[in-house]
């Protein structure tokens, strides 16, 4: 349901590349969901001058490029009406013209409007665009949304949110992590809890391991000199493939309110064991130095992948196995839940026997692979895959993460948001390995990476990549 609290949002870097990919198409197919406040105003924020009517042309230039959609004319129109825009940038001793455009907005919403600041900004400007909200005295009953990363080593993720909650409280703080916003991250939870088939092997009696794999296509020629300074490692595992560790770990909440599950979450990654040299291989695309704005010498991983143990009585001794990379053979977002062999009289079972297996990628599906008898006359066993995509449920509505978060956001909702404990706890678990990084080792581009990475999950190696077989 659509809040009901008049709103003015402030999105910060509002012509910036996140802006025009994600942030502002997402605002708008709220609108289109007609799930925006009763009354609201958008006000986009940047160095440059721009009119409203600029602006306007901006986002729709935005919505036609990276909307992937077509555009409703009477949506447009309503939504278009709502758009502001506040140059000469933001900081504490200059706010450019963002107070002047406020006022504006509350002669229109009402004094008692309520802020939720958006930073699509990069994350060398988060503390700058903090202090900046706090010296103008914005923050009060607001709300603040902050692009991942939110620190991208312990020391600079403490440095940050000491600042962040120095001014504001945790419950104002909106980390966001598009992974945890997924239909199918989402699902995780809800075929778990809602099937007890699924719910009673879920555990170590029953599964012998899991595997969250991640590998994309993709290169880094766009963005180089902001991945030369993160990496693989970093930029997904300690982050979002964590994230979604802990969504499968956890042990059931009390309920799925915003509180405990952000305590069920928060208690998982405080037991994950510190990563381990013998845990980690990471490793670099060949021709990655190669690229202009990349060091001669850079070490900077473009492959991790990552046995992560995880110390609670559920999954003491069950391996995750983490993998992301770019440059890779195929673009893919599986969870992959391989469950033990039946001990029993049929000894010759194919494959890796039962599999459950979640597609995180657009909408999602899940799908369950299982073991049967081959139509005939011997007992000649087979693998057969059952699957599901969740756009085929009937009346659903799928959300895209952003769309699905930034509404989260307007209702208060924070179940689905990282908060200052659990990253807190995710980056100690990285910390020593962050500190003493093993040399990357180098790998082809269009192949499945190291082979020292491919051989981490032991001898059934990734079940992404037998699937393909």
């Amino acid at each position: 349901m659509p809040s009901t609290e008049p709103t003015v949002f402030v999105l910060f870097g509002a012509t910036g590349d996140l802006a025009k990919r994600m942030v502002l198409p997402a605002f708008y197919q709220l609108a289109q969901h007609g799930l925006m406040p009763e009354s609201w105003l958008l006000i986009g924020n940047g160095r440059g001058d721009l009119a409203h009517e600029d602006f306007k042309v901006r986002v729709r230039g935005a919505l036609d490029e990276f909307g992937g959609i077509t555009l409703d004319e009477k949506v447009w129109s309503d939504f278009s009406d709502h758009l502001r825009f506040a140059g000469g940038g933001f900081d504490e001793d200059d706010p450019g013209s963002l107070l002047d455009v406020l006022k504006e907005a509350h002669e229109l919403l009402g004094a008692d409007a309520k802020y939720i600041h958006y930073l699509a900004i990069p994350p060398v400007a988060f503390e700058v665009m903090t202090k900046g909200l706090s010296a103008h005295e914005l923050l009060d009953g607001a709300r603040v949304v902050y692009e991942k990363p939110y620190g991208t080593s312990p020391e600079s993720f403490r440095a940050l949110d000491e600042l962040v909650l120095s001014v504001m409280k945790e419950e104002q703080v909106y980390r966001i992590d598009h992974f945890l916003g997924k239909e199918a991250t989402q699902n995780l939870h809800v075929l778990r809890f809602a099937n007890q088939i699924v719910g009673q092997i879920w555990s170590r009696e029953h599964v012998q391991q899991i595997q969250i794999d991640v590998p994309e296509t993709l290169d880094v020629a766009d963005r180089a000199a902001f991945y030369d300074a993160t990496g693989a490692l970093r930029d997904m595992v300690v982050t979002h493939l964590f994230q979604v560790a802990a969504e499968i770990a956890m042990e059931p909440p009390i309920d799925f309110s915003a509180e405990n599950l952000q305590d069920a979450r928060e208690s998982v990654l405080s037991a994950f064991r510190p990563l381990a040299a013998e845990d980690v291989v990471l490793g670099q695309a060949d021709g990655y130095l190669d690229l202009p704005e990349v060091a001669d010498k850079s070490t900077t991983d473009t492959y991790a992948a990552v046995r992560l143990w995880v110390d609670t009585d559920r999954w003491h001794g069950v391996p995750f196995l983490l993998r992301s990379g770019k440059y890779l053979a195929e673009s893919a977002q599986r969870v992959s839940i391989l469950l033990k062999k039946p001990e029993g009289p049929l000894t010759q079972i194919p494959g890796e026997g039962t599999v459950l297996s979640f597609s995180l990628a657009g909408s999602g599906s899940m799908s369950v692979s299982v073991v049967v008898k081959n139509p005939g006359p011997g007992m000649d066993l087979v693998e057969q895959t059952i699957g599901l995509s969740l756009d085929d449920v009937p009346g659903g509505d799928p959300l895209p993460p952003y769309v699905s978060l930034i509404h989260d956001v307007t209702i208060g909702d924070r179940s689905l948001f990282t908060t200052s404990t659990g990253l807190s706890h995710a980056w100690g678990a990285s910390e020593s390995i962050l500190d003493n990084r093993p040399a990357p080792l180098p790998y082809a581009p269009g192949s499945t990476g190291p082979a020292e990475g491919s051989a981490l999950p032991g001898p059934h190696g990734w079940f992404l990549d037998a699937s393909k077989k």
